[in-house]
């Protein structure tokens, strides 16, 4: 039996507004119809993890237990692109003197870090 991750699901108060950001940060779409309380995104390119969105009045967790690592050949553009998206900075007390990540917010405030992978 093989099993692998289909879906990673993430919580927001504006489940349309959070589809617009990740639909624009990832190039994925939406696989049906969305709704004011539900959509999953999969990849335009097929392949690739779902990202679902669902709707959640939770507080965003400051130190989130699950979140996205995006992967980049060229972070500083790739940080500039997705605040230029609508993501936010994140005032991250905990980094590493050789850190090679940036720890972001997607306008939800749901954190995720964009790893330099060059």
């Amino acid at each position: 039996m093989t099993v692998r991750v289909g879906s990673i699901v993430m919580g927001a108060l504006d489940v349309r507004r959070a589809m617009e950001f990740w639909c624009r940060a990832l190039g994925y779409v939406p696989r049906d119809e969305p709704e004011d309380t539900w959509v999953v995104l999969t990849p335009a390119s097929g392949d690739g993890p779902n990202i679902s969105l669902g709707l959640s009045e939770t507080p965003v967790q400051h130190r989130p237990r699950v979140h996205l690592d995006l992967y980049t050949g060229d972070q500083a553009a790739e940080v500039e692109r997705l605040l230029g998206l609508g993501a936010s900075r994140v005032d991250w007390q905990d980094y590493p003197a050789d850190a090679d990540f940036v720890v972001l917010a997607d306008p939800e405030g749901n954190r995720f870090c964009v790893i330099d992978h060059a």
